[in-house]
């Protein structure tokens, strides 16, 4: 079993740079790095690109709002909403300050702190249901809204890459449960991962 403080010793946080490209870039990007929150830890093995205002996808299609000015603020930022009455969801704000996008963490694989996952997730028994979904995986995580708009450099939940990291294969399929530009190729998976979304 990996341990947290083995994966914090072998990877390094990811600073803003990282977050400062398009949306597709960063999407793709964080496939294979580490998201940590308080004692767990996983990889990230699915997203999805949402491009702004151009995006009837995306929430930022409306403007600035009170919900979405997270979203045309600095990146690195978290952008963490709530869906169907009862789900949490992660965005990663990206693009220069003032340019919307975000990228959707959709899965996780688990990498540490599986038994607080476990008491969080309730009846699952097996890691590839724990966080293979984005409700799954902030409820595996204890991640809020009370998180919304905080750092992923300096904030309590961060994304780092570890220091050899494996090459991946990546691949691009439309989005997921979305009403608008659904034949988009933006949700990006790791091939073959068995932690993805259903």
């Amino acid at each position: 079993m990996i341990t947290l403080p083995y994966l914090l010793s072998a990877s390094q946080l990811l600073g803003e740079e990282f977050y400062s490209h398009q949306a597709i870039e960063v999407a793709r990007g964080c496939l294979g790095k580490i998201l940590v929150h308080g004692e767990t830890a996983g990889r990230i093995v699915e997203t999805e690109a949402y491009l702004g205002v151009d995006d009837l996808a995306a929430h930022s299609s409306r403007g600035i709002t009170p919900r979405t000015k997270v979203i045309f603020g600095p990146p690195g930022h978290a952008y963490v909403y709530f869906i169907y009455g009862m789900h949490e969801c992660l965005n990663f704000v990206c693009e220069p300050e003032g340019q919307a996008g975000c990228v959707l963490i959709r899965a996780l694989e688990p990498l540490a702190g599986l038994d607080v996952m476990y008491s969080r997730r309730g009846s699952i028994r097996k890691p590839e249901g724990l966080a293979s979904g984005p409700g799954k995986l902030t409820q595996a995580m204890g991640i809020t809204r009370r998180l919304n708009g905080s750092s992923r450099i300096t904030g309590p939940m961060t994304v780092r890459r570890l220091d050899d990291e494996p090459p991946i294969d990546i691949k691009p399929t439309p989005r997921i449960g979305i009403t608008k530009n659904t034949d988009w190729p933006l949700r990006f998976v790791i091939a073959r991962s068995r932690f993805v979304s259903k």
